[in-house]
């Protein structure tokens, strides 16, 4: 690769920094610094804390429910919701609606669970300093960015931890309207992993530190001191996709993997190249970040790996159109078309995915080319719809309270203006966002 080529997958993949105390990573300085910040943070609550807000009882009236991707559809269906969770959900003629309640006209629309974006980073610049960014402001931004799109529930795989606390604190307080937050922090990165920090400043993220490691011994204790920080999983750098072009070793994620899973919690990985994916596969990763387009095709050996592992995979499609958007369609259309064919293998071989876009790195946020590219890999509507729902409450310990509209579990949920059964990007036509029996978001809000 020359350095043109070089510059460019530098520039358009990198949004970390090196870690000014690297050198110390086992020292006392890097872990007392990083964990006591954060325990001694008000804001440290967990992601699945309850806002304090105030529903009124609400009901959906007339729209086609979706209870989950695998039960029957309601046609003329009602929804009662009453202090935050689903009372009664089945055909209007059978659902008694109370004198006086609020209700939203479902006419026409398809009603569904919450929507979960398994792949999101809070890093623009927008976000810095998210406790003091007016609340109008920063509700319009998540608006934007999420909630306009029916995501009710986001992983944050990488951002600087101390400001999503503070932004999810925001939320969970009720003073802000948004989606559930859950978030890694830092990402992980193999020893000389991180990019320059002028990086940062041309991609419009923050300048953020990110732990390096070499060996088992740096990655445990990298993964111990972000999970004692309270974050809700670590995130790793298999391999960088720029150079130089290292990898982090087989018994350094096995480390990192062990503590996280010691915890019960998840361990997500960027892939980057067939080395990388396998690496992190054999070492037990929970969830495989990205397609790898420029890997080649995935076959039986790294299938089977894959499922061995129990590993679930966010596609990620349109980032790679995206990446590559200043570049000859020709080249773009090709590895587009790699990553739609490694998804198809995956879900052909049974695979779990999660629905993610990654946005926040990336800029355009409207996820309706993600959703045709996973139907263009054979995945049907309802196959979409469980890694909107399903597959990541299952996934991240939720299945008891989020993923299907059901009674006793919280009422989070979408209601879209087509059925999405015949075109997959009217999976992104949302006309009511529901958290908690609080709308969010309602058509004709969108920024």
């Amino acid at each position: 690769m020359g350095d043109a080529a070089n510059l460019r997958s530098l520039l358009s993949m990198i949004w970390v920094t090196p870690w000014t105390i690297v050198s110390d990573l086992l020292g006392p300085a890097f872990t007392t610094t990083l964990t006591l910040t954060a325990l001694l943070s008000p804001l440290a609550g967990p992601a699945s804390a309850r806002p304090g807000r105030s529903a009124e009882p609400l009901a959906l009236v007339g729209g086609t429910v979706l209870v989950s991707p695998t039960d029957e559809p309601i046609p003329n269906g009602v929804v009662l919701i009453r202090a935050g969770r689903i009372e009664a959900v089945g055909p209007r003629s059978s659902v008694a609606l109370p004198p006086g309640i609020e209700t939203l006209d479902c006419s026409g629309a398809t009603v569904a669970a919450g929507f979960w974006n398994s792949h999101v980073h809070f890093t623009e610049r927008k976000w810095a300093d998210a406790e003091s960014i007016p609340g109008e402001e920063l509700a319009r931004q998540l608006r934007s960015m999420l909630t306009d799109w029916g995501f009710t529930s986001v992983f944050d795989t990488g951002s600087m931890w101390n400001n999503t606390r503070r932004l999810r604190a925001r939320i969970e307080s009720g003073e802000v309207p948004g989606p559930r937050i859950r978030s890694t922090g830092p990402v992980v990165f193999p020893k000389g992993g991180s990019a320059p920090p002028e990086i940062p400043d041309v991609l419009g993220t923050m300048r953020m530190p990110s732990p390096e490691v070499a060996g088992a011994d740096e990655a445990r204790v990298a993964a111990m001191t972000l999970l004692d920080a309270g974050t809700d999983g670590v995130k790793l750098y298999a391999a960088t996709w720029y150079p130089p072009f290292v990898a982090l070793s087989g018994p350094a994620i096995r480390a990192a993997v062990a503590e996280a899973h010691r915890r019960a919690k998840p361990v997500f990985a960027h892939p980057t190249s067939r080395d990388g994916l396998l690496a992190a596969v054999h070492a037990g990763v929970d969830v495989v970040v990205h397609t790898a387009p420029r890997s080649g095709p995935w076959d039986e050996a790294v299938l089977s790996a894959m499922k061995r592992a129990g590993a679930a995979l966010v596609p990620t499609l349109k980032l790679w159109s995206y990446e590559l958007r200043h570049d000859r369609i020709s080249a773009k259309d090709n590895v587009v078309a790699a990553g739609v064919a490694q998804l198809r293998a995956w879900h052909a071989a049974g695979g779990t995915v999660l629905f993610g876009t990654d946005v926040g790195y990336m800029g355009d946020y409207d996820p309706s080319d993600e959703y045709a590219l996973m139907a263009e890999a054979g995945m049907s509507a309802r196959d979409i719809l469980a890694s909107l729902t399903t597959a990541p409450a299952e996934r991240f310990g939720e299945s008891t309270r989020l993923g299907r509209v059901m009674p006793g579990l919280v009422a989070d949920l979408v209601v879209l203006d087509r059925d999405p059964t015949g075109d997959a990007r009217a999976f992104a036509a949302v006309r009511y966002a529901i958290r908690e029996g609080v709308v969010i978001h309602r058509g004709g809000e969108r920024q």
